[in-house]
């Protein structure tokens, strides 16, 4: 019997080890208890009803980023969703875009990790090891905060539409990460390493279209750092300019 507690989870299913079967919804109807997740009914979807759906989670406090889907045609993470959100008594899920499904919900990140490594994401020293621990004010660490929330869920990576014509773009994680390096007092990299972003797979491959600030679930706004690395990487340029003629 369907009742108003009754919710309709519409789930994408595929395996990319079965090939010859090709990407179809499969329906679940499960009572909803007032309080839960998109999460909590994933984990009982499985756990109660077909053990083959997969899907990635593990925080459930959304600080993992793990769980990120397409809840409903919008980028989110399941564990922080509350299904009572919606009007509809039915739950759409898909996996995010812009990746390669391995099953059901579970895409292969590879593509958004190899983009993340060409950052060098990690203090870069040049000086002498101190010794010490190196200190920075609270307005330094100010600078920092915003790009530091990110975890890196690649949400921003999957409502990318430059990611999805171009796999060769670098994504907005990857470069609001480096603007969280480039301006931390401790890192000495330098703005001369954004040259090797001065190109259409990097800095100038953003369209600008915020979809990545949208699909955010922390509030890191990837395209104020691009914004930001653009202005730096201009102001280098100009400052060299203005040196060789001597100005």
């Amino acid at each position: 019997m369907i009742t108003k507690d009754t919710y309709t989870f519409k789930i994408l299913r595929y395996d990319a080890k079965a090939p010859d079967e090709k990407p179809e919804f499969q329906l679940y109807r499960i009572k909803v208890i007032p309080g839960l997740t998109v999460l909590a009914m994933l984990i009982r979807i499985r756990d109660e009803i077909d053990g083959t759906l997969s899907f990635r989670s593990s925080c459930r406090s959304a600080v993992c980023g793990s769980c990120a889907m397409v809840i409903n045609g919008k980028i989110d993470l399941a564990c922080r969703t509350q299904v009572a959100f919606f009007e509809s008594n039915t739950i759409i899920l898909e996996p995010l875009p812009n990746m390669d499904i391995i099953k059901d919900l579970v895409v292969d990140m590879e593509p958004f990790w190899d983009m993340y490594e060409k950052v060098q994401p990690y203090l870069i020293r040049k000086t002498p090891d101190p010794g010490k621990e190196i200190t920075q004010s609270e307005e330094e660490r100010s600078r920092i905060d915003q790009f530091v929330n990110c975890i890196l869920c690649a949400s921003c990576y999957g409502a990318c539409p430059v990611v999805s014509r171009n796999p060769e773009y670098i994504g907005p994680a990857a470069l609001a990460k480096l603007e969280r390096f480039i301006l931390d007092s401790r890192d000495e990299r330098g703005a001369g390493f954004l040259k090797t972003m001065n190109n259409e797979k990097g800095l100038w491959g953003c369209d600008t279209v915020l979809r990545c600030i949208d699909a955010c679930p922390k509030d890191v706004r990837p395209t104020d750092a691009i914004v930001e690395l653009r202005k730096i990487l201009i102001k280098e340029k100009m400052k060299q300019l203005f040196d060789k003629e001597g100005r």
